[in-house]
């Protein structure tokens, strides 16, 4: 006598059973874990800016943000503004800083206007403008914030990304990198040029400001290039709102 459990239908509603308490099980530590991933993000993008500002926890080497506990009051503390840019307009808005870049890239190309986040911060009597940034790396995606002065010298950056390879593009997010930005100039005579990381690049200590490059890193060259093509893109985007402050 055939047993219940060698039947095939017993084999297939076994395995749909298995499925939808695994997907409740998900789904219950999905909403559980929600709000705690939703605040963990939050404070990362705090941490990001105050970074690209110059406030952190660096050492001499390595990169550090502030931690945790202390981003919100510092942020608070060093961001005096936050700011969207639609077009012509210009508004205040203090939850800026959670609006989504990839979204808003996305909206672009659908020919919608795009929103563009702008944090004015006060550190040590100078005034900071921190703009976040966005493209693709060799793998997936990069992206970064730059802070700037009134005259679109950068002043502080911050890099990241989410699959590039370690020891190559990932050092997009190491300090040798990073603080190599620090001084650049986005404008010559007047015009928009952005940052090159260029491989070609002849001043390895980074001692000349004004060339728009920065040295390349070393088997990173599609990642590099990346990081170029949305200084460019992404920050010639805030370059009205810099030409209204300077009138």
């Amino acid at each position: 006598m055939e047993k219940r459990t060698d039947k095939n239908s017993y084999t297939i509603l076994f395995a749909i059973g298995m499925v939808l308490v695994v997907g409740i099980l998900l789904a219950g530590i999905a909403g559980a874990t929600k709000e705690k991933i939703t605040e963990n993000k939050r404070l990362e993008k705090q941490q990001n800016i105050l970074y690209a500002m110059g406030v952190n926890d660096n050492d001499e080497s390595s990169a550090t943000f502030i931690s945790t506990d202390k981003a919100p009051e510092a942020f608070t503390k060093y961001i005096t503004k936050q700011l969207v840019i639609e077009g012509d307009k210009v508004t205040e808005d203090d939850q800026a800083y959670l609006i989504d870049v990839k979204k808003e890239q996305s909206k672009a190309k659908n020919g919608e206007t795009r929103r563009l986040p702008l944090f004015v911060g006060e550190k040590d009597g100078k005034t900071f403008y921190v703009a976040p940034i966005r493209g693709k790396g060799l793998w997936d995606a990069i992206w970064g914030y730059v802070a700037l002065d009134e005259n679109m010298v950068v002043q502080g950056a911050y890099f990241d990304h989410k699959g590039e390879t370690p020891g190559l593009g990932a050092n997009i997010k190491q300090r040798f990198f990073m603080d190599d930005f620090i001084g650049e100039h986005l404008m010559s005579n007047g015009v928009f040029k952005g940052i090159t990381v260029a491989k070609g690049n002849n001043d390895p200590k980074n001692v000349e400001k004004t060339d728009n490059e920065v040295d390349a890193i070393a088997g990173a060259t599609i990642t590099g290039d990346g990081v170029t093509a949305m200084i460019k893109s992404d920050l010639k985007l805030y370059l009205p709102y810099f030409q209204k402050i300077n009138k």
